[in-house]
């Protein structure tokens, strides 16, 4: 089966990891996987630019890879309907060896469900000589289940009528104090008698051992409005099974029937089949159609989603669950992190400014050529990361394939990143939470956990005017989040520099990473414009030569 893999950048994604991930996504299509592109945070303002500029689809949102119930092989049972005879449910089990089988509507929706131990104990216990009329059984299902013939009456009809069963045995004369109106009788080929239980106005008349029913007799019958049917099962048998047409709808489980979501997560339903002792659980969609079964052993070895990680891999940054997924592929361009994977998997590490730079040289090692439209997104998500190859993280290999990809799309790469840089600088009609997670990443730097988020801000008013408010939510997110240091790097691409914001208890990290003397809860960086190569080293650095 061609497993959808997810293919995912990190939280509070930038330029680069959506573009990469949909890159790669079409990537991996055209190379035969079935490949999905996903999103684990809003895009930004930049990224909304430059998907709309080359009309580029939003990746979807993807919240957690746990395993759900929709991961598992579950057991597809056909459903039946709630009308059919016990007799028919019990001959579908045994044939396809089933303990239970989903009870649906005309439109697949779950009624309800029938098992061995509801055939059975409905068997077993006592239903009483008006079970059929109670159950209101087709009549349908008596002719099936007897293998009779009607001969007298409508196939499509129900026993309505409050009548019991009777098997009339004995003499004509002494039938009165045991038949009465509405009774289903069981008699043998004796006309006198099906006369006598016609007279006393019967609902339905079943002639045993191969009953013949006379014209007359039938006449009557019809005057009556009675219905007759013959089978060749003798008296005995035929009183054994006439009570296997009831419907399965009348002894189906449907009240408190616990049932499951394909959403659910496994830790869910793990949980609530320790809390029963049920042998299987039916699956339900949004809209109750049933979708199968589930059993115990399903959770034993349970299908994990299929997940290839871009542009980061640090537990902090990326989706939720990932512990309970398969990692296949990691592509990055920032130092090793904390993943770890249960089995080998494919890592590509390299100091390229971009990750995209990367993919887009996956597409040339594999002899294809992206689309006008993949070309274009790489090309922005390469010029993003590398602010326009100013960086410090700028590689020979970025610049040849900004100038590679910038031909394919059809731009010109330092016009199109100053109006990408534009779109996205813009803080105007934002609010502090916005700007602080518009390209924001978390770090476990030894014994210190620390979030850096970044933000083109071209006009030094923009740091002045929003300050005040920065800080002030810096410090709600800081004390909440039990940040060591929360950082936010007002990025000026012009003038290659940063205001370095910043909140949290450990003030000292800041003079010794950058060697200046903050003030008022900020400094000033000039010619740093990298989180990756000019902040996330040298706060290392200086974590790794504070004494404990």
């Amino acid at each position: 089966m061609n497993e959808s893999v997810y293919i995912t950048g990190h939280k509070n994604p930038d330029t680069d990891s959506i573009c990469s991930s949909i890159g790669y996504a079409e990537l991996k299509k055209r190379l035969g996987f079935q490949a999905v592109p996903v999103r684990i945070g809003k895009i930004n303002k930049e990224t909304a630019f430059v998907l709309e500029r080359f009309g580029v689809k939003e990746p979807e949102y993807l919240k957690t890879v746990k395993t759900q119930v929709s991961d598992l092989d579950l057991d597809v049972i056909p459903p039946v309907s709630e009308d059919i005879s016990i007799k028919t449910a019990w001959n579908i089990m045994q044939k396809n060896n089933r303990q239970v089988l989903p009870v649906t509507d005309d439109a697949g929706k779950l009624l309800g469900i029938i098992s061995l131990s509801d055939i059975t104990n409905s068997y077993m216990a006592s239903q009483g000589n008006n079970v059929l009329s109670k159950s209101h059984t087709p009549l349908r299902n008596v002719t099936e289940t007897l293998n009779a013939r009607l001969v007298c009456g409508n196939i499509d009809a129900v026993f309505r009528s409050a009548g019991k069963v009777v098997i009339a045995t004995m003499a004509p004369d002494s039938l009165e104090p045991f038949v009465e109106k509405n009774d289903i009788v069981l008699v043998g080929n004796r006309k006198d008698s099906q006369m006598k239980v016609l007279k006393a106005g019967v609902s339905c008349l079943i002639a045993t051992c191969g009953g013949h029913v006379d014209k007359d007799v039938l006449e009557l019958a019809e005057q009556k409005g009675c219905i007759v049917m013959e089978t060749n099962h003798d008296t005995f048998t035929a009183a054994r099974l006439i009570n296997q047409s009831i419907p399965v709808g009348y002894v189906m489980t449907k009240n408190n029937l616990i049932c499951f979501n394909v959403h659910d997560f496994i830790d869910y339903i793990r949980d609530k089949m320790l809390q029963t002792r049920f042998r299987s659980y039916p699956i339900v969609d949004d809209d109750g159609t049933v979708k199968g079964f589930v059993y115990r052993y399903h959770l034993i070895s349970p299908r994990k989603k299929k997940v290839i990680l871009l542009d980061h891999n640090e537990m902090s940054q990326t989706v939720d669950g990932i512990d309970q997924a398969e990692i296949l592929e990691i592509i990055d361009h920032h130092r090793i992190g904390d993943i770890q994977t249960g089995s080998p998997v494919y890592f590509r590490n390299d100091t390229v400014g971009s990750t995209a730079t990367l993919i887009a040289n996956m597409y040339v090692e594999n002899g294809i050529r992206p689309t006008k439209e993949i070309a274009g997104i790489l090309c922005a998500a390469i010029l993003s990361d590398t602010l326009n190859l100013k960086s410090p993280t700028t590689t020979y290999l970025d610049r040849e394939t900004v100038s590679q990809l910038a031909e394919i799309a059809g731009v010109d790469p330092n016009r199109f990143a100053a109006e990408m840089f534009q779109a996205g600088s813009s803080l105007a009609d934002m609010n502090p939470d916005q700007i602080l997670y518009n390209d924001f990443k978390d770090y476990n730097l030894s014994r210190y956990k620390i979030g850096i988020g970044q933000i083109n801000a071209g006009d030094p008013q923009n740091v002045k005017d929003l300050k005040g408010s920065l800080l002030e939510h810096m410090k709600k997110v800081q004390q909440e989040k039990g940040y060591s240091l929360l950082l936010l790097m007002m990025t000026d691409i012009v003038k290659e520099s940063s205001h370095l914001l910043y909140f949290g208890r450990e003030e000292d990290l800041i003079r010794d990473a950058f060697g200046a003397e903050p003030r008022d809860n900020e400094v000033y960086l000039e010619g740093v414009v990298s989180r990756k190569k000019q902040v996330v080293p040298l706060l290392t650095n200086a974590i790794q030569n504070t004494p404990r």
